[in-house]
């Protein structure tokens, strides 16, 4: 019986090896592939910040939240769909959810879907210029 449960206890704890090895080793994938950064939430409550990493991949911008297992983004925002709605700092009750962040953005797409980013200072000037690179007139029409 003490040994069933000691390789049970094994088992788990090599599982929970590999996923937090897993977890890491994506994190500095992304990172190293030119990631950023920044917090994301899709529902408006100060509990529902996430951390995670985006990259720009050529007119979207694509978020994986730091703590999933999924391969592709999580979410994708492409630049000729999004809009910024909002800009602010960020509130004093979300200090502990977005440590780092100097910005909130609250972004919208053409669909009426609303996100909010929040970033340092470097990771804003860059999103906003990437934001802004599109080539003249290549806006959709709203």
């Amino acid at each position: 019986m003490a040994e069933t449960v000691a390789i049970g206890v094994g088992v788990v704890l090599v599982l929970v090896c590999v996923a937090l090895g897993w977890l890491a080793v994506r994190r500095v994938r992304l990172m190293r592939g030119g990631g950023v950064d920044l917090c994301l939430r899709r529902r408006f409550a100060v509990t529902d910040w996430h951390f995670g990493v985006g990259r720009y991949r050529g007119d979207q911008f694509a978020w994986y939240r730091l703590t999933s297992f999924r391969v592709g983004p999580t979410v994708a925002i492409d630049r000729n769909d999004v809009e910024i709605v909002d800009r602010r700092p960020p509130l004093p009750n979300e200090s502990f959810a977005i440590p780092y962040a100097s910005a909130v953005l609250r972004c919208r797409d053409h669909e009426d879907r609303d996100v909010e980013l929040a970033m340092s200072a470097d990771v804003l000037t860059g999103f906003l210029a990437w934001l802004e690179a599109a080539p003249p007139g290549y806006r959709q029409a709203s």
